[in-house]
């Protein structure tokens, strides 16, 4: 599953979550016998939010507080977040082990500090490094990412972007 980046701006439906959420919340262990983004995404939050995996739509952003993915360093988490169609994850921090993991597969994150509840609408212009909770009208400013980082989440991950630049040879 690619997301790319159009105009460099993501609007969503927000899922708000607290600290500390590790891959084993995000997709417990027992999943993992495959790949297959979008039957990962059947288990998301089974454990923490039930109701995740039923109410979830595609373009939906997860908002989180600090070290959102610590835990196991498995490719699975944020595999599954992309198969339930998740646009964005933002949070005050990552596990740095899951913010490359993410970048890897082409899943934007954002290291912020947003005001939003569940069901809140957010754009994030990642160009400008700034997002706005719609619902709301606030707005927050974040260190907008690096031009590498944009170039392989537009391609729609590492993968993608290294046979793009091969394919140019």
């Amino acid at each position: 599953m690619v997301i790319a980046l159009k105009l460099h701006v993501i609007k969503g439906r927000v899922w708000k979550f607290g600290k500390n959420v590790d891959t084993d919340q995000i997709i417990p262990a027992e999943y993992l016998v495959t790949g297959d983004p979008e039957e990962l995404g059947k288990h998301s939050f089974e454990r923490v939010r039930p109701e995740f995996v039923r109410q979830v739509r595609k373009g939906d952003i997860i908002v989180a507080d600090e070290n959102f993915g610590c835990g196991s360093s498995r490719e699975h988490a944020p595999r599954a977040l992309m198969g339930n169609g998740i646009s964005a994850v933002i949070a005050r921090s990552f596990a740095r082990i899951f913010f490359r993991n993410s970048i890897n597969i082409g899943l934007p994150l954002v290291e912020a500090d947003v005001e939003a509840e569940d069901g809140d609408e957010v754009e994030i212009n990642f160009k400008e490094g700034k997002i706005r909770n719609l619902t709301t009208g606030k707005e927050f400013t974040f260190k907008p990412l690096p031009e590498s980082l944009l170039k392989l989440l537009e391609s729609g991950g590492l993968v993608e972007y290294t046979k793009r630049e091969l394919a140019r040879l």
